[in-house]
């Protein structure tokens, strides 16, 4: 992305704000935010569901509330998992207790020994968000290719209420999520 993508200041503008809004919670609050989601996602959760997340950094809410309610409801759950060619991303199995390794990227992630799963589910993290589902990532590409690479799985994001813009530039690639969940409500709609 070069500095005249129209996406740059906004990420930039959009991640303050995250960032921002993250360190005024205090921990209990941040903690009962991160289990609402949890508690949303919660009808979705059975045995056989591969569900897929992200380690959260930057002052993104974390998925793994959701992830670990997942695990002990019986879904098989996993993280993304970067090889050192940072243009290719897959996930991998993880769940709760299982020890995580740091990537080529600087973000946590399962060892390259564990099982590659091909999500349901994946739960996505994001810059920026409309109304119509639409998604701003950090414009690295990974989710844009996980999605085309899983058309089938359903995509949800996860983000703070401050994220929310009016609109957001679109690219012909971007694929609408299907729902987003913040702490303060839902955009889409969730059927299991």
């Amino acid at each position: 992305m070069t500095a005249l993508d129209p996406k740059t200041p906004l990420r930039r503008e959009l991640r303050a704000k995250r960032r921002a809004f993250a360190q005024s919670l205090s921990p209990q609050a941040r903690e009962a935010a991160e289990q609402h989601l949890a508690n949303r996602l919660r009808p979705l959760w059975h045995p056989g569901l591969k569900v897929v997340a992200y380690i959260p950094a930057g002052g993104e809410i974390s998925p793994l509330p959701c992830l670990i309610d997942a695990h002990e409801m019986g879904a098989t759950t996993g993280l993304g998992w970067i090889a050192d060619a940072p243009e290719t991303m897959v996930f991998r199995h993880w769940q709760p207790n299982d020890e995580l390794i740091d990537g080529p990227l600087g973000v946590r992630q399962p060892g390259d020994d564990a099982p590659i799963i091909t999500p349901d589910i994946i739960l996505t993290p994001l810059v920026g968000f409309d109304d119509t589902g639409n998604r701003l990532g950090q414009g690295g590409g990974f989710y844009d290719r996980i999605f085309a690479r899983y058309p089938d799985a359903k995509r949800i994001g996860l983000a703070w209420s401050v994220q929310r813009c009016e609109s957001l530039p679109i690219d012909p690639w971007d694929q609408p999520l299907h729902a987003i969940i913040t702490e303060a409500g839902m955009i889409g709609e969730l059927t299991p």
